[in-house]
């Protein structure tokens, strides 16, 4: 059997040809997930692809790779762009979807009652490609609680190492291994450690992306939408942009494609492309996308951007204020 890195006594391949993938390391067996196929293509700015593989990069035998991470809002392509920089580098892709209950093991190894009633020890897919030498996206991090942060603070750092309580071994990272951590900027996340944080960068921020941009990913994804539908759906997205309303391209491939199926549904009592196009608007984004300046004007006012009522706080506004004798 083939050794893949750390020499016999650490990690031998155990699996076949057509089976499922084990790996043994430190005696234990370890069942690893599977690679995700990269058929994703990266459209868009090729400049924030070539940072992210500049992260990834070891220019020297005392150089480690750096573990990015990639942040903006949700929908604009951030795990599109790691799985680009995977499929450049020509590596296996591995992603784990970080939540609020994600837990260590979940993260490292979990074990699984087999038939046999014997422990089966499933390795994550961030474990995976630690130890088989993939690229590991974790995605949406910042949803992911302090304690599961904690346990992979080592493997973020020149140790480059987990340690699996469950399964009782410590798991070293192969020299072709590469992560990075995507994190979208939206209320519903914590707040990350600044322990963890520190290693992971630099920050990478994906904006929204250009005009022609964005009409050739919405082809790429929608190749029978008809040019005007097109046309219709990136004008109404690259005006949200201006006004820094957060809707995504992935709000326009939704769109887009609810208002198509709205037009093939009934041939014989057929929608205007207006009529389906209104009507998907609502109902992907609800009707209050009708009116983005109007939405872009409440937002403002909601965040304090315009200047509030005087509040119960100011009781007194004239000279004989006790609180501000000054004024």
């Amino acid at each position: 059997m083939p050794t893949l890195c750390y020499g016999l006594d650490y990690m031998r391949q155990t699996s076949k040809p057509g089976s499922s993938r084990t790996l043994l390391v430190d005696g234990v067996t370890l069942r690893l997930a599977q690679p995700i196929d990269l058929t994703q293509e990266w459209i868009g700015e090729r400049e924030i692809l070539r940072q992210l593989l500049a992260c990834w990069l070891v220019i020297d035998e005392h150089d480690l790779p750096l573990s990015p991470r990639i942040t903006g809002f949700p929908g604009i392509g951030k795990t599109t762009l790691a799985m680009a920089g995977a499929r450049e580098r020509k590596q296996d892709l591995y992603i784990f979807q970080c939540t609020a209950d994600t837990r260590p093991e979940d993260l490292l190894i979990t074990p699984v009652l087999a038939e046999s009633g014997t422990i089966a020890y499933h390795a994550s897919p961030l474990v995976s490609a630690v130890l088989t030498g993939g690229v590991c996206v974790l995605d949406e991090g910042n949803r992911m609680n302090e304690k599961s942060w904690a346990s992979l603070a080592p493997l973020l750092d020149h140790r480059r190492c987990v340690e699996s309580i469950v399964a009782g071994i410590l798991v070293k990272a192969h020299h072709d291994f590469r992560c990075c951590v995507t994190m979208n900027e939206d209320a519903s996340t914590y707040e990350v450690p600044d322990y963890i944080l520190s290693r992971l960068q630099p920050t990478l921020h994906l904006g929204f992306p250009r005009r022609d941009d964005e009409l050739a990913i919405l082809r790429y994804h929608i190749p029978f939408a008809p040019a005007d539908m097109l046309t219709l759906t990136v004008d109404f997205l690259q005006e949200a942009h201006q006004l820094n309303l957060e809707y995504s391209v992935r709000d326009g491939i939704h769109l887009l494609q609810y208002a198509l199926k709205r037009l093939a549904q009934d041939p014989a009592h057929p929608l205007s492309k207006d009529e389906a196009w209104r009507e998907a608007l609502i109902k992907v984004l609800s009707e209050e996308a009708l009116d983005l300046e109007g939405l872009a004007h409440r937002r403002k006012r909601a965040l304090g951007d315009q200047p509030l009522p005087r509040g119960l706080g100011d009781f007194f506004f004239e000279g004989d204020d006790p609180l501000h004798p000054e004024r």
